[in-house]
């Protein structure tokens, strides 16, 4: 059994003395894990780090079997995203999300997504708000995701300013004004197409605040505590990274 992908590494365990338990995401195979022999030699050891773009060949007797990876670099992101904490703590939340997905189901979307945003993690305001819209997408690929579409109550599109915590759906100025303080501020970013996002350099820290707020609530509510699984550190890292660089921008 054999076959080739691309793939961004997005975990690593030792086993034994120099191999390496090798988990990546890849477009059409999804999340999947693999032995790489000799990784932990200095000749391979450099490539397989988190947020790397690797060629995969994977090789094993049977499918069901853990099988072994050979692995050729495609690019090499690792040095460039340890220059800061606030992309180190990015990375390593979105890798910590990204092996919430079940092992070997297809999610092309996420990928693609993964790939980008690691492309412009070193942006606080553009990564950021790619980071969201990634946060959105996993809700959304694994069943939970939220409708900014229209207001719950109404049905109108104008003025949603709030997402209902129960139901996840947006809620306008009008519907939510009495309920305002049990509802959850949906941010305008957030609701603009995804292709505008790449241009945005005017998102406040207030509202990217918020927009962390809004996902991580239903991020905790539907995956990490029914499945009692740890929040991630690193998210609330990335979070407190952010606002300082943030800060610093906005002087």
């Amino acid at each position: 059994m054999q076959w080739q992908a691309e793939g961004i590494v997005i975990g690593t365990r030792k086993q034994g003395e120099n191999n390496i338990l090798l988990e990546v995401l890849t477009p059409d195979r999804g999340r999947c894990l693999g032995l790489v022999r000799g990784g932990r030699s200095r000749r391979q050891q450099p490539a397989l780090q988190l947020g790397n773009h690797l060629n995969l060949t994977w090789r094993a007797r049977l499918d069901e079997h853990l099988g072994f990876f050979t692995v050729e670099p495609l690019q090499l992101r690792a040095a460039h995203l340890m220059q800061t904490a606030r992309s180190i703590h990015g990375l390593q939340s979105l890798c910590a999300q990204t092996r919430l997905l079940p092992e070997r189901d297809p999610h092309p979307s996420l990928f693609h997504a993964l790939d980008i945003i690691l492309d412009h993690l070193d942006d606080p305001q553009i990564g950021a708000a790619l980071v969201l819209r990634f946060e959105l997408e996993l809700l959304n690929e694994l069943g939970f995701g939220l409708d900014l579409s229209q207001c719950a109550a109404t049905g109108e599109t104008d003025e949603l300013i709030w997402v209902s915590p129960k139901s996840g759906r947006a809620v306008s100025k009008a519907a939510g004004l009495p309920y305002a303080d049990k509802l959850l501020k949906l941010p305008d970013f957030m609701k603009a197409p995804q292709s505008r996002l790449a241009t945005s350099n005017q998102i406040s820290s207030k509202d990217m605040e918020a927009g962390f707020t809004l996902t991580g609530y239903f991020l905790f509510k539907y995956i990490y505590e029914p499945r009692n699984i740890s929040w991630p550190d690193a998210r609330d890292n990335y979070m407190t990274a952010l606002k300082k660089d943030l800060a610093e921008l906005s002087k």
